[in-house]
């Protein structure tokens, strides 16, 4: 017995000591070959990356010499298991970061990669074939970069998020994209992709944003889209679309943003669209469109903007007689597009009608004026009865005065704890995706209550702070300082506008918030300040011609997008070096645009007053009021020269040649004499083609001409800056 006691210890203790040693082995790095598998992938990845214009911050602790695991490497993301396998690639945020190269096709060897951003990051070439063998990719994200080619014939089934807005794709849109059931967000926005819109689209039954904006699509609106009964955003602006709209569109219950303008459709309006109760934004300008409007398109219950104009359409009567019938129980803002500027303005007589249905109220007579106009008449009431009814009438106001009192003062507590629910409501734009809940009370609290040491900027709209919503993930608050004479209905409504600008060198909107209170924007967060700074401060380091030069063509798109190609177009009205910021690669992008107009809510295109900044302004603007996009290019000129130059826009150096010398004048000034040399910052002459300098030095002089007609647009300034790109661009 004691025998098989020994022996049956022994035989557990071996069977402990192999189960302890398969462990060990099982852990060991060396047992784990995909441990190895995803580091040389991400190091080929980023040799790819780094190629076109040097290293960035984040990629330079890519590196096994660090030290570090590659799961903890800037950017990347490995699985919960302790595999080592990576299942997340992004640019840090913050910085960001411009890579400039092109994608590796060793990225296919991440083969448990879900997702994929780099957006914005200054990519080009081709998106590898390879990339779409990843079957669990579920999200990519490469918007705002450079990359050509066409879209592949098959996709990842898994795909849940695709973004490829912004970039040179060409080619049709594969029908195949009807296969990823799990799509939700499909942006392929502002490329060249020509073509008809595939019906198997309409197979993605829980589709939510649909942009396929800005390309060359032709042929109409497949009957079979409008299957895509989850989709909250759908914007097929700016193709070559035509035909008939379906009617169709009024199934698509839960959408928000349609946005179908800048095309030729024709025929009528469908008149279901006014069923849609939660539309919020309605685009149907610049098309062929024809007949009445129909009226049930003002029963929408929503604050609702509608853009009807530069079609053939009439029924304005109807339209009125429609709002007349709503009331006050359905708020409609009906907006249309100033012919010459652009803008947005009410279309007549609407803002009288709104007047109407604000101020007047339920059993109230229009008619007590000309019933008692006379006084000595047939039938009139003399000076005794006018007055004794005055008296009545007065004694009937203040019991029902204090009658209301008591009652409100009965129901206040819970009158006032509603108010106080709703008014905290944060309203977020349907395309973005902050990566964090977003509530009233996160951001006061990350904000410190807005306490100053979290300020970041500040303004004559109001004061920015940076605000640390989550663990890594910032954005930008921006405060408003106005008055209760802005509307909330007109507020909101040009808020929505501004919330669906996008594009790579304009700060981005991602929501906002307004009550009796408080109003504030929320913007995504940028790192490296403003321009202002970067000007002050660059003495302190040595700044290229290549950087300057990326600087002012970033800005210059952004202003031409928003002269050209946003609908409707926005005029910035402050262009300085304040409102434009930075990212640590010195990426410039365009900020505080439209809120000029928002903020001082004028109805015509001549405003009450100037917006913009002295030394900025254009002369037109300052004189007369009168704005236009040639004002933005005046003051996108001043800019430039302030960017080359050691001076400022009203430098105290200007002092000895009287008052109004300013930049401007100095620049002319030396151009005549022929000293151009003397206008640079110190060393750019050496450091820059002589040629570009001056033909840049002209560039920004052109658009300060006192001549409306003399100043180039701003596609035409991206246009000649291009030409002058830097070789190592």
């Amino acid at each position: 017995m004691a025998f098989l006691r020994r022996s049956a210890t022994t035989a557990v203790l071996f069977a402990l000591h192999l189960l302890l040693l398969t462990a060990s082995v099982a852990s060991s790095p060396s047992s784990l070959p995909e441990q190895q598998d995803d580091m040389p992938a991400l190091l080929h990845l980023k040799h790819g990356l780094t190629s076109g214009a040097g290293s960035v911050d984040a990629l330079r602790q890519w590196s096994p010499e660090s030290g570090a695991h590659h799961c903890s490497w800037p950017g990347v993301t490995c699985d919960d298991a302790g595999s080592g396998r990576v299942v997340a690639l992004a640019l840090p945020s913050p910085p960001g970061g411009r890579l400039a190269g092109e994608l590796s096709p060793a990225v296919a060897r991440l083969t448990e990669l879900k997702s994929l951003a780099f957006p914005s990051a200054g990519l080009r070439g081709e998106i590898p074939p390879q990339l779409w063998r990843l079957r669990r990719l579920q999200v990519l994200n490469l918007a705002g970069n450079s990359l050509r080619g066409r879209l592949p014939a098959t996709f990842p089934e898994g795909l849940k998020s695709l973004d490829l807005s912004g970039n040179r794709l060409s080619g049709a849109i594969p029908p195949a994209l009807g296969s990823c059931a799990a799509l939700r967000r499909l942006c392929l926005s502002s490329n060249s992709l020509a073509g008809t819109i595939p019906p198997r689209i309409g197979e993605l039954a829980r589709l939510r944003v649909l942009n396929l904006s800005g390309n060359r699509l032709t042929g109409g609106v497949p009957p079979a889209l409008l299957h895509c009964g989850s989709l909250v955003r759908m914007d097929l602006s700016g193709n070559l679309l035509h035909g008939r709209l379906p009617s169709g569109l009024a199934e698509l219950k839960n959408l928000k943003f349609l946005s179908l303008s800048g095309n030729n459709f024709s025929g009528e309006i469908p008149s279901g669209l006014g069923q849609l109760g939660s539309l919020e934004f309605l685009n149907l300008s610049n098309n062929s469109l024809s007949g009445e409007v129909p009226v049930d398109l003002v029963a929408l219950r929503n604050q609702t903007v509608l853009l009807l104009d530069n079609n053939k359409l009439s029924g304005e009567e109807e339209i009125t007689a429609g709002v007349n019938a709503a009331a006050a129980a359905s708020p409609v803002h009906v907006f249309t597009v100033h012919s010459v500027t652009g803008e947005l303005f009410p279309v007549s007589p609407m803002p009288a009608i709104i007047r109407e249905l604000t101020e007047t109220r339920p059993g109230t007579s229009n008619d007590s004026p000309s019933s008692s106009s006379s006084s000595n008449g047939d039938g009139g009431l003399g000076i005794k009865e006018i007055v004794a009814i005055a008296s009545a009438s007065a004694i009937v106001v203040v019991l029902l005065v204090a009658l209301t009192l008591c009652i409100c003062t009965r129901k206040w507590p819970q009158r006032a704890s509603k108010r106080s629910f709703r008014g905290r409501e944060i309203k977020i734009f349907a395309d973005v995706e902050i990566g964090a809940p977003l509530t009233y009370e996160t951001v006061v609290r990350a904000t410190g209550n807005f306490n100053a040491s979290n300020c970041i900027g500040t303004g004559g709209f109001g004061v920015t702070y940076r605000a640390e919503v989550a663990p890594g993930v910032l954005v930008a608050i921006k405060r408003l300082a106005i008055g209760k004479q802005h509307g909330d209905k007109e507020f909101q409504a040009e808020v929505r506008i501004l919330g669906q600008c996008r594009h790579p060198h304009l700060v981005t909107l991602l929501g906002y918030h307004i009550s009796e209170s408080e109003m504030f924007l929320i913007y995504n967060y940028l790192p490296g300040g403003n321009l202002e700074r970067f000007i002050q401060e660059r003495g302190k380091r040595p700044i290229s011609w290549r950087r300057l030069h990326k600087i002012a063509l970033d800005v210059a798109r952004a202003l031409a997008y928003m002269h050209d190609e946003c609908v409707p177009r926005i005029l910035h009205r402050d262009v300085k070096p304040n409102n434009i910021l930075l990212d640590n690669e010195c990426n410039a992008y365009l900020s505080d645009f439209g809120l000029a107009r928002l903020l001082r809510n004028s109805e015509t295109h001549a405003t009450t007053d100037v917006a913009g900044t002295f030394g900025y302004v254009a002369p037109e603007y300052a004189m007369t009021c009168r704005v236009s996009d040639k004002a933005d290019v005046y003051s996108y000129g001043v800019v430039l020269l302030e960017l080359i130059s050691d001076k400022k826009t009203l430098d105290p150096s200007f002092s000895p040649y009287g008052n109004g010398f300013n930049i401007v004048s100095w620049a002319v000034k030396l151009i005549q004499r022929g000293r151009v040399r003397e206008f640079f910052i110190e060393g750019l002459w050496e450091k820059a083609p002589h040629d570009d300098l001056v033909e840049f030095l002209n560039l920004a002089v052109r658009c300060t001409q006192e001549s409306l007609a003399s100043r180039p647009t701003m596609k035409h300034v991206v246009r000649r800056l291009r030409e002058l790109r830097p070789p190592s661009y």
